[in-house]
């Protein structure tokens, strides 16, 4: 969304010959590291984690008005992630979102997963979501939060013009990002249609098996 405003200021720059500046680059949302390591210090306590696991987060709630995969899609995904022995699921929510994250925990009971249900604010949500190794979501703001901190996210889109995954790509870097979307023999909208092993498989590749 702001690639193209972006490029009308650089286009008027280069118009008037005013050097362009140098662009960010992610993260462009940094947290204080000490905070961070309180937070997973205190996180990993609480749900009897293990410290030295990676931490992938299905978040399978949405505030927005996209299609989002149902809560048994989601449950799908996670069994065909096949996580290795040293990946904790959690299964996060925001408020408002606790049944969703409680259906999906039920869905995947064998997986052993931890829920971690958001109740104290936007930056206590943010220090919990740097925690992830990897951020799994439909289009949804904590999916951006995730990108914004250049966590590496897995991310399920409609094809409709005014949702797909080209306007609300996540800002992480491009390596870190991977987006799903319904085929084109399908309705921009049938989230029903997205092949869940395939991207499994996808998601399993790129970075789980680093």
């Amino acid at each position: 969304e702001h690639v193209y405003n972006r490029e009308l200021v650089e286009f008027y720059l280069t118009d008037q010959a005013i050097p362009l500046p140098a662009c960010p680059s992610p993260p462009y949302l940094e947290l204080d590291e000490k905070s961070l390591a309180l937070t997973r210090q205190d996180f990993l306590a609480q749900q009897a984690v293990e410290g030295n696991r990676k931490l992938v987060f299905i978040h399978p709630g949405s505030g927005g008005s996209a299609n989002n995969l149902s809560i048994s899609q989601f449950a799908r995904l996670a069994h065909a992630l096949e996580l290795p022995a040293h990946w904790q699921l959690v299964i996060s929510a925001g408020p408002g979102e606790q049944q969703h994250a409680e259906e999906l925990a039920k869905l995947t009971r064998s997986l052993a997963p931890v829920v971690y249900h958001s109740t104290e604010g936007l930056a206590a949500f943010s220090r919990h979501l740097a925690l992830a190794d990897l951020f799994i979501s439909g289009s949804t703001g904590p999916l951006h939060m995730a990108g914004a901190l250049d966590v590496p996210t897995a991310a399920f889109y409609t094809r409709r013009r005014s949702a797909t995954s080209l306007r609300w790509q996540t800002l992480n870097s491009q390596q870190r990002r991977l987006a799903f979307t319904p085929p084109e023999t399908a309705a921009p909208e049938d989230m029903q249609s997205i092949d869940i092993p395939r991207a499994a498989a996808s998601i399993r590749h790129t970075f789980l098996c680093r």
